[in-house]
């Protein structure tokens, strides 16, 4: 079973927010609860906890851009 890892409503007016970096490398296993990356928003960055426990497959990498709430960044399978 595959889980997906979506960017995260942190704020009460987040609507988007910013893929900043990748605390764990692709292909590695991660722990329910562990930080995997960091996400920026308009006023602060967090660090986004893994879902699950399982093998980590990103599918977005850090840019620049604004991602959506609700993006899927990554699974864990």
């Amino acid at each position: 079973m595959t889980i997906d890892v979506l960017v995260p409503k942190i704020g009460f007016s987040m609507a988007e927010g910013t893929l900043t970096e990748w605390l764990v490398d692709d292909g590695a296993t991660v722990s329910e609860g562990q930080p995997i990356y960091s996400l920026e928003s308009d006023k602060s960055i967090n660090e986004v906890e893994a879902p699950a426990s399982g093998v980590l497959k990103i599918l977005v990498q850090p840019a620049d851009d604004p991602i959506p709430v609700g993006t899927k960044v990554a699974e864990i399978g």
